[in-house]
């Protein structure tokens, strides 16, 4: 049934919830990630214990793995919350359980696999090798590295290697952003970010001169690393991440599918099942504030200085403008589709009233003296397609087979579980090929159950058997074969932790130190912590508010200019901005330093 020789990678989606979870799975992640009821680094997408037993119940009959953040830097009284959370999980069956704290491995965790969070800021072999020798699982790696980088960790570390795919990116480095804390007391490392990347800035350089007014200069684009999937999954990649814990179930669907289609032409699943879609996934529809392969190549068109909200999908230019309406060369648009384009350097929208092959009439007339012929239209709410996502009803099945012989059937799956009921049935049927065909067409219809029959194998002598006698059979045996499927699931075990050498004897705020169990982490490390998190801390001078890959000297071609640069938040305060050309990088620094 399966294909035991073809590489083998997980696609892992994020859900904001126990619906989201389990679209994630019906359409097609080996795994997902969620929040528990506290400590993950997204504070809104928070759940229960109660949900997250249901949703690990659903996974593992899919052999699909559940793992939870605990991604957030705690305090002292917290940290033991979080130890006493994750023990629960652990209790529940969560498979793994994503960190970013230190001060957690002392103490005395059950033996959970633990995954360093992309927060650890893990951008250089030896920062994955030192997380490996603790003895992680896995080391999810900062979103800022090439397709080089990625390979040359991958085959020099023997450790679970993640790596992001889709979705929302930080402008900065991962758990070395400290900007939203600065300036409102939310730190992005407890999961509070109030996302001024998102925000308007206006540029200006050390004479006055204003570059840029009022422009979302901090604002990425969306990742989208589809064209280069083959590419990862050659470097070694064992997990490929779609960001999103709080995206709605729409969006999850649709991406979830659209990379298990592209994933499944180069490598198989970790998990079971198949899925028959009933819809083309395209991801040019989910929200996307345009797209970007990042640091994945040597492409640099990787922000969007117009605005952070979702783009949608490019429909195609304007030809020609009437009194009631417009005509547009490109895609067909649907009455109350939402529109977009872009004009002195704002996104504007407006609704589809009607739409009418080429032409497109408008509520608001006023809407049509904006336009101008040649203007680009981007779609960025598609309502026939949301209906369809709505109203979708793949699901995942597991393949099954069906073997009749000597009064018993056996049910066996792709994963080689098998189960076996006895008839008790002895009655000789009238007509003995007429049985065999309502036997195997009776057993074939597994309706809305997890399973799909695959084949159903008659051997010998069939019993005479009644219709509803036969459903009872295929109801109970593939009830006793999910019960089978879930006592064969394992769980993989955390290795026993161990104290190695930190490359670095000493760490400042950087290391995001918030307890006195994490400065006892780094200690046993041989690294001395000088200071504890910016949280708690509070120091102003020489204080990197942000180091980004986007650097706002070449998005203005000033890379060798010795002119300073500073940016202005919309309440007036003046940020520094420091570009380290060696290693193409920006620093954000406050107004003091």
């Amino acid at each position: 049934m399966k294909n035991n020789n073809q590489k083998k990678v997980e696609l892992l989606a994020p859900a904001k919830n126990l619906e989201c979870a389990v679209s994630a799975i019906n359409y097609g992640a080996d795994a997902v990630y969620i929040g528990a009821s506290s400590f993950g680094a997204r504070h809104n997408a928070c759940n229960n214990l109660e949900d997250i037993k249901k949703l690990v119940e659903y996974a593992h009959k899919f052999y699909v793995k559940v793992f939870c953040t605990v991604n957030t830097i705690l305090d002292d009284n917290e940290i033991l919350k979080a130890k006493e959370l994750i023990e629960n999980l652990y209790n529940i069956g969560v498979d793994a359980i994503i960190i970013q704290d230190m001060g957690l491995l002392k103490l005395d965790l059950p033996p959970i696999p633990l995954h360093a969070s992309t927060q650890c800021d893990n951008r250089t072999l030896e920062k994955v090798k030192f997380f490996e020798n603790v003895g992680f699982e896995r080391v999810i790696l900062a979103r800022e590295l090439s397709l080089e980088q990625i390979e040359n960790i991958c085959k020099n570390t023997n450790v679970e290697i993640e790596t992001f795919i889709h979705g929302a990116l930080c402008v900065s480095y991962s758990g070395q952003c400290y900007l939203s804390e600065y300036i409102g007391n939310r730190s992005a490392n407890r999961g509070c970010c109030a996302q001024p990347c998102r925000k308007k800035y206006t540029l200006v350089d050390e004479n006055g001169k204003i570059l840029a007014k009022d422009k979302h200069l901090l604002c990425l684009k969306d990742f989208n690393a589809s064209p280069y999937i083959k590419n990862l999954i050659d470097t070694g990649v064992h997990s490929f991440k779609i960001e999103g814990r709080l995206k709605d179930e729409a969006y999850i669907k649709n991406v979830v599918a659209y990379y298990r289609q592209l994933i499944d032409k180069y490598a198989d699943k970790t998990s079971s099942g198949i899925i028959e879609y009933d819809f083309t996934p395209d991801v040019n529809k989910a929200f996307n504030r345009g797209f970007t392969t990042y640091c994945l190549d040597e492409n640099r068109d990787i922000f969007n200085f117009i605005s952070p909200k979702s783009q949608g999908e490019y429909i195609g230019k304007i030809t020609k403008i009437a009194d009631k309406y417009f005509e547009y060369n490109g895609k067909e648009l649907n009455n109350g589709d939402g529109l977009c384009y872009v004009q002195n350097d704002e996104l504007k929208g407006f609704l589809v009233n009607k739409a009418d092959k080429n032409k497109v009439f408008v509520n608001d007339l006023s809407i049509l003296k904006s336009l101008k012929l040649g203007l680009k239209l981007y779609r960025n709410q598609d309502v026939k397609f949301e209906k369809l996502l709505k109203n979708s009803k793949t699901k995942r099945r597991i393949r099954v087979e069906f073997i009749y012989e000597n009064n018993i059937l056996t049910a066996k799956d792709e994963d080689y579980n098998f189960v076996t009921v006895e008839l008790s049935q002895t009655e000789q049927p009238k007509n003995s090929q007429k049985m065999k065909e309502v036997f195997v067409e009776q057993l074939s219809k597994s309706g809305d159950s997890d399973y799909k029959v695959e084949s159903v194998d008659i051997l010998g002598y069939l019993p005479f058997l009644r219709v509803s006698e036969i459903n009872s059979l295929r109801r109970v045996i593939l009830e006793k074969l999910t019960d089978n499927r879930l006592k064969n699931y394992k769980r993989n075990v955390q290795k026993p932790l161990s104290n190695v050498v930190f490359s670095q004897k000493t760490k400042d705020y950087k290391a995001n130190v918030h307890n006195k169990y994490a400065k006892e982490f780094y200690k046993d490390c041989g690294c001395n912590v000088t200071e504890n998190s910016f949280e708690s801390n509070k120091r102003v001078k020489n204080l990197e508010l942000m180091r980004t890959k986007h650097c706002l000297y070449r998005a203005f071609n000033m890379c060798k200019s010795n002119n300073k640069l500073c940016l202005i938040d919309e309440k007036g305060t003046k940020y520094k901005l420091i570009h380290d050309c060696k290693n193409c990088e920006m620093v954000i620094t406050p107004p003091e330093t």
